[in-house]
């Protein structure tokens, strides 16, 4: 793609987010309670939406309160996560025995499990941080039956850190002249470098249950 495609290519996007305009944070919410509500959604890319929002509303291309989209995301990340946790909580050790199939797999409970292990409670708190875990790790602590108050205290900062930090980072490098004046070129290629992992573990869950 040349410069004047790319430039063309900036435009057109810049044109589609600002005629989308608030209803595209109702849809980010949408995508962050799936990923960490619903087992399916753990392909669904967290990361890589959180950071353009606050970008794009910092650089204008977007008019939307910043505060309120922080709130907003992070809101439902939390009713996510406490769905997530019930689910586990109440469907019990089922939910991990389930037989592998295009979005389940073993290899991500033992992963979870893991990861749960090694760090504890805090897990709660790094899981958000990183892509498939935000997913599992609060149906694990409800498959394990951790004290719903304590769950709640880790949660709650981790989904704050996650969501509304996130954002702010976007926000926050869209003060910067150079990301300012190629705010769409900034987010297409964070796009492109946070997908990598998802994509990695579907095509690594596709081939695993083909065996």
């Amino acid at each position: 793609m040349n410069l004047t495609e790319l430039l063309n290519a900036q435009e057109w996007i810049t044109s589609v987010v600002t005629d989308v305009g608030p209803l595209s944070v109702l849809i980010v919410c949408g995508i962050l309670f799936a990923e960490t509500g619903l087992l399916f959604g753990f392909f669904l890319p967290g990361d890589s939406i959180l950071f353009p929002m606050g970008l794009m509303m910092a650089t204008g291309i977007l008019d939307f309160p910043l505060w309120l989209a922080c709130l907003a995301f992070t809101a439902s990340g939390w009713l996510g996560d406490q769905t997530g946790y019930w689910i586990g909580r109440k469907a019990g050790p089922a939910i991990f025995k389930r037989p592998d199939s295009k979005f389940f797999n073993h290899r991500n409970v033992e992963r979870t499990k893991k990861f749960f292990d090694r760090f504890g409670p805090k897990a709660i708190i790094f899981a958000h941080f990183v892509p498939v875990m935000r997913t599992f790790v609060p149906v694990a602590a409800g498959v394990g039956k951790m004290p719903y108050r304590r769950y709640l205290k880790y949660n709650f900062i981790g989904v704050t850190c996650w969501a509304t930090g996130v954002t702010l980072v976007g926000a926050g490098l869209g003060q910067i002249p150079f990301v300012r004046e190629n705010a769409v070129v900034v987010t297409a290629a964070f796009l492109i470098i946070t997908t990598i992992p998802i994509i990695t573990e579907l095509i690594k869950a596709r081939r695993e249950s083909g065996n």
